[in-house]
């Protein structure tokens, strides 16, 4: 690729910032495509994920991370610990900071910065990484604060630049994207240029159906589910244009087993049709997808619970 044009650029970059700051909406707006789950929910994101980007001139090789937040059960603290690894090698910092929590805060003439921005700037600082400020949602505030909440925050970190946009209508897009580039070394590419994610079809598969669980269901549920797929046949894929998935939804205590299965099997059958529509578009083939409910006693609190559900592998 250096061969080709000597002044290409490639880079990884990590998305970190409060849960629902809009990281995983950024994502699927840089790659054009959906690679991440989004939910109105907070703590949705679980697991790094790595999209790559590639233009003719770059290759933005993205992490998303979970949302920083208290860390209470053994799954919390993976996902903390998942997005300090995740910052502390990489050549740039995306600081996506949700504009609607701290502009109403200045509107109340309340200091911008919150526990949660405390927080980030005490991590991004002992990682030492270049750090650039993503003022998201600003479609949805009050423009004469904007800049005052952006000054503020400026003042916390010694950023490489701030770019102000929303992640949801993809204003400000082109700037961000030219401020990460021109902070990536000039490397050959990582990946293939059709590469696009280093996320299995099975990481996937039961990302979207955690996402179904997340917009169907309410309170606990969707923070208690795991989704485990046991079987991913590909064996008529080819000849007939069809794979076979099973996939467990695991919950951690008796009583929400009931909740996921809905009556006569309706909460089920609603999340299995919607995402059995995702999977089809994502595998590009008919899928037969069959969804059960499993128990594992307090997976989020432990260790070894964690482990039996696939996580902190």
């Amino acid at each position: 690729m250096t061969d080709e044009n000597p002044t290409f650029r490639c880079g990884t970059v990590a998305l970190i910032g409060r849960p629902n700051a809009g990281k995983s909406t950024l994502l699927n707006r840089i790659l054009g495509a959906k690679l991440a789950i989004t939910s109105p929910k907070p703590q949705t994101t679980r697991n790094r994920i790595v999209g790559v980007h590639t233009t003719d001139h770059s290759q933005l090789v993205l992490v998303d991370t979970p949302g920083l937040h208290k860390a209470w059960t053994e799954l919390n603290k993976a996902m903390v610990k998942q997005t300090e690894s995740a910052i502390s090698d990489v050549d740039v910092v995306c600081w996506v900071e949700d504009m609607t929590v701290l502009v109403p805060r200045a509107e109340r003439s309340q200091e911008p910065s919150d526990a949660a921005v405390d927080a980030i700037v005490e991590m991004l600082t002992r990682a030492g990484r270049p750090v650039i400020l993503v003022a998201n949602k600003i479609d949805a505030v009050s423009k004469p604060l904007l800049l005052p909440v952006i000054d503020a925050l400026s003042k916390r970190l010694n950023l490489l630049a701030v770019v102000p946009m929303s992640a949801l209508k993809g204003d400000g897009l082109p700037a961000l994207i030219g401020e990460i580039e021109a902070k990536l070394p000039v490397s050959p590419a990582l990946y293939p240029l059709d590469h696009w994610t280093e996320q299995s079809e099975r990481f996937m598969v039961a990302e979207i159906i955690r996402e179904k669980i997340f917009h169907l269901t309410e309170q606990e549920i969707p923070y208690a589910c795991a989704v485990e797929i046991e079987v991913f046949n590909e064996e008529e894929r080819e000849t007939n244009d069809l794979v076979k998935i099973h996939a467990a939804i695991i919950v951690e205590r008796d009583a929400q087993k009931p909740i996921l299965i809905g009556k006569g099997g309706d909460m089920i059958k609603r999340i299995g049709t919607l995402a059995r529509k995702d999977i089809t578009e994502l595998l590009e083939c008919r899928v037969y997808l069959e969804l059960f409910v499993k128990v594992v006693p307090e997976w989020t609190r432990t260790e070894k619970g964690l482990r039996k559900v696939g996580y902190g592998r």
